[in-house]
């Protein structure tokens, strides 16, 4: 049995490694970057170290992260914490690509998604504030855990009276546009949204009916 419980500062190695071999579009991204240690960098370890209260973890019997979701009550603080304080700390590492050049390869995209947190600040998403990622470890998705997160994570939103959550996914991928489908997220409406289909959730008055199904 696996258990669901709240993340803690000795998983965020385990974190890393979740992320990078389900950034894929939910695959191992090793074979597809040059520099795959910057994908949590972007979207897992941030969201741990600025709101860890946000973030809960699948663990298997060994008590080791085999899942996690994470994210921000508040986009726009996020992107301000990020901005001033996250990149600066890692910049060194991953300096910008230079106004004079152009993503080329999946490592430039990342890149330059590192150096432009104001992507995140979508005018249609204001009135949803919260955004989240969630992602587990291919052995143990289908098989319930991806709600119980969702549920643990809604939960903590409500309890922080926060009105809605949104979430961007890759368009093509239809299994979690049907598993998110499920726990009741709809469209939202973004002109030009790229790759990404826009989803959200207004947080509802008895949030365990996420985990529920109803």
């Amino acid at each position: 049995m696996l258990t669901l419980r709240p993340y803690r500062s000795a998983d965020c190695t385990d974190i890393r490694d979740i992320c990078i071999r389900t950034a894929y579009a939910g695959e191992d991204a090793r074979p597809h970057y040059a520099e795959p240690d910057l994908l949590p960098e972007i979207f897992a370890v941030p969201y741990v170290h600025f709101e860890p209260e946000l973030a809960f973890i699948v663990a298997d019997t060994d008590d080791r992260a085999v899942g996690y979701v994470l994210g921000t009550a508040d986009t726009e603080r996020f992107v301000r914490l990020f901005r001033d304080e996250w990149l600066p700390s890692i910049a060194g590492r991953y300096p910008p690509l230079g106004s004079e050049r152009q993503p080329q390869t999946s490592d430039d995209v990342m890149r330059h998604l590192l150096h432009t947190p104001e992507r995140m600040l979508v005018p249609d998403l204001a009135d949803y504030p919260a955004h989240l990622h969630i992602d587990l470890l291919p052995p143990y998705q289908r098989a319930g855990y991806g709600r119980r997160l969702i549920a643990a994570f809604i939960e903590a939103l409500a309890k922080a009276g926060v009105p809605a959550v949104h979430l961007g996914m890759v368009t093509e991928n239809a299994a979690a546009r049907a598993f998110y489908d499920r726990l009741g997220f709809h469209v939202i409406n973004v002109p030009d949204p790229g790759p990404l289909t826009y989803l959200g959730m207004r947080i509802p008055a008895n949030p365990r009916t996420v985990q529920a199904g109803s």
